[in-house]
């Protein structure tokens, strides 16, 4: 599974950043409900991160971040 960010570049955080432990346990979420309907199929699988560094409007780096976190379970809202 992989979640995709943008930002520009000169930001003051990375776009990684966005994907907090709330957001992480949403894409679990996603993933488990995803295998459930696939018939829970005895596979490996892992969530990685690609950030997309923007300059001017244009794409200036991407950064594949294989592995980025492990499967948790989301927090409930307070």
């Amino acid at each position: 599974f992989v979640e995709v960010k943008a930002r520009t570049e000169g930001g003051w955080t990375r776009p990684a950043a966005a994907v907090n432990q709330r957001k992480r346990g949403l894409l679990g979420q996603a993933a488990k409900e995803y295998l459930r309907r696939l018939g829970n199929p005895e596979t490996k699988f892992r969530f990685d991160i690609v950030e997309v560094l923007l300059l001017d409007g244009e794409v200036s780096e991407v950064r594949h971040l294989p592995n980025a976190f492990p499967l948790t379970k989301p927090k409930r809202p307070r």
